[in-house]
């Protein structure tokens, strides 16, 4: 019986077969070119335009408002989600100004995971997950069958590519997707003639050296430009720090003497002050010595009430046996008559006397004088008790009142001392902390100006380093300009053809068989084989080439001059 064929297998064959082809073209191509692919290389772009084929194969369509919409942007931006690594080519393609539709976020991913040459990992992730492409694709899409596992493993023969492709929104919004079969179908013999393709790689290898040159003079200015605003900031900053400690200085030198100011202010009122104490000693001694003298005088006048008072005791009793009394009541008065035993002691001495002047006149008186001179010495002990009791009395007021003066004085000396010896105390301690925090003072400004000299020192250091990279990047400049004089020579100068060219621009002798056409790689004129017999290494060769006589004259001089 007839079997109907599946409209979808033989698209899904087609695209493949399709795939395989524009993948073998692409990589045959490149290999042979042999430089880095860009955005404008046909096979490139007719490799984009199937693979957008085999991914939107099967895609569910959204229904808008606007209309329906098929765009490959759903499905890739699930790469983000499985592969963390991818997450900076997605949100490139969301933030690339111009683009507005998914179709052109999806083109934009392509491209970007081309030239980071993991398309086949990302492509390869996405396949393991069908579960999560069946939202967006129909059953017998390319996307959920064995043909996708095929594309992924054919995808991996990209990494061999090299690509710097130019993303620009608004064409990958409105390029149109369709298959360029001409490409696939031409004739070898019709292409290219290797003249053609020798011209193309010159002109294309002049056009990279001179992009290489201008992107290394860029470089070169703007890592210049970076060191000299670094420098710049570090010499504000070290120029503010300078006046902080010149500003620091000043403060402290102001504080230092306005604390010399407050410490001879103060050593004038201790001064005052011990004047001040000094005076008032003065004036208590004075007045202590008025009270001793006013003492001195009533002592006087008492013991010269005593001396009347026993001069009429002398008079009204025996003058003659009181003699012997009185002058040892005299001594003991000039002695002071410390205690009542010594009185009585005297007192005793005086009655042995007595007795014994009594016994020596018993026999030579009578019974009656003994008894009248008993009676008489009764008499007198009795008036020597009470001149005895009223001395003591008198004499005991004296030195009481006396005593309690001077110990009343001596108590208020002795308390204006202690408050005279604690408010210098008190001075001399505020004195010795204002010297230790003049000490310190001096210690800090000692250092400070150390730190002063030190800044002095680092700002004059970073002066010359300033100073030697102004020199430096005058030199850089100089190169520069020479450089973009070389810049502006090699852009004059264009490749000349071989066909232009009849005679050496050099020693215009003219071309033959025997003569040979060579071109010079640095200026591209053609010269013959004499004038341009020189090889130098180029930056845009990976080995030394042929340059005619000027150029090597020139760039010789060149290097030698950056060389010194």
């Amino acid at each position: 019986p007839w079997l109907c064929p599946d409209p979808m297998g033989i698209e899904r064959s087609n695209l493949l077969s399709m795939m395989k082809l524009s993948i073998k073209v692409l990589i045959q191509s490149s290999l042979s070119l042999g430089r880095t692919l860009d955005s404008e290389y046909p096979p490139l772009q007719q490799f984009f335009v199937v693979l957008e084929q085999c991914l939107k194969h099967g895609l569910k369509t959204k229904k808008s408002f606007i209309g329906q919409n098929k765009s490959i942007w759903g499905p890739l931006e699930l790469v983000e989600k499985l592969c963390p690594e991818s997450a900076n080519i997605a949100t490139s393609a969301r933030d690339l100004p111009g683009i507005r539709t998914g179709l052109g976020r999806g083109r934009a991913w392509l491209h970007l995971a081309l030239m980071q040459k993991k398309i086949a990992d990302y492509i390869k992730a996405l396949l393991d997950h069908k579960d999560l492409l069946s939202e967006f694709y129909d059953s017998g899409a390319m996307m959920l069958e064995e043909e996708g596992a095929v594309l992924g493993g054919l995808l991996v023969g990209l990494n061999v590519i090299d690509a710097n492709l130019c993303i620009k929104g608004e064409d990958l919004d409105s390029q149109v997707g369709v298959i360029d079969f001409s490409l696939y179908l031409k004739d070898p013999a019709s292409s290219e003639t290797p003249k053609d393709d020798a011209n193309m790689t010159a002109i294309l290898d002049q056009k990279h050296y001179i992009e290489e040159l201008n992107r290394h003079l860029s470089g070169t200015v703007t890592d210049l430009q970076a060191k000299l605003d670094s420098i710049e900031k570090t010499n504000s900053k070290l120029v503010e720090e300078l006046t902080a400690a010149t500003d620091r200085i000043n403060s402290l030198q102001d504080e230092q003497e306005q604390l010399k100011k407050e410490n001879e202010s103060i050593l004038q009122c201790s001064q005052k002050k011990e004047e001040a104490a000094l005076q008032d000693s003065q004036v208590e001694l004075e007045t202590y010595k008025q009270t001793r003298q006013g003492l001195d005088e009533m002592y006087n006048v008492v013991w010269q009430q005593y001396k009347e008072e026993k001069l009429k005791l002398l008079q009204v009793g025996l003058k003659q046996e009181m003699e012997v009394a009185m002058k040892l009541l005299e001594k003991d008065s000039h002695e002071k008559q410390d205690t009542l035993a010594a009185l009585r002691l005297q007192l005793e001495q005086v009655k042995t006397l007595n007795l014994q002047m009594f016994h020596r006149r018993q026999a030579e008186k009578k019974q009656e004088e003994a008894v009248k001179l008993e009676q008489r010495m009764k008499d007198m002990e009795k008036a020597m008790e009470e001149m005895e009791q009223r001395y003591s009395n008198v004499c005991l007021l004296c030195i009481r009142l006396g005593l309690e003066n001077e110990l009343r004085t001596e108590r208020e000396q002795r308390q204006s001392l202690q408050k005279a010896l604690q408010r210098e105390q008190d001075n001399s301690s505020e004195l010795r902390t204002q010297l230790q925090q003049l000490q310190g003072l001096h210690v800090e400004l000692h250092e400070l100006k150390q730190e002063k000299q030190q800044l002095q020192e680092r700002c004059e250091q970073q002066e010359q380093a300033l100073q030697e990279m102004g020199l430096h990047l005058s030199q850089s400049k100089l190169k520069m300009e020479d450089f973009k004089e070389v810049n502006k020579a090699l852009k004059g100068h264009a490749w000349l053809k071989d066909d232009e060219a009849t005679q050496c621009k050099q020693c215009q002798k003219e071309f033959s068989i025997a003569r040979r056409k060579h071109h010079c790689r640095n200026c591209g004129d053609i010269y013959c084989n004499s004038c341009s017999s020189n090889e130098l290494a180029l930056p845009s060769y990976p080995r030394p080439v042929r340059v005619c006589d000027v150029c090597h004259a020139l760039l010789l001089q060149r290097s030698s001059s950056t060389a010194s």
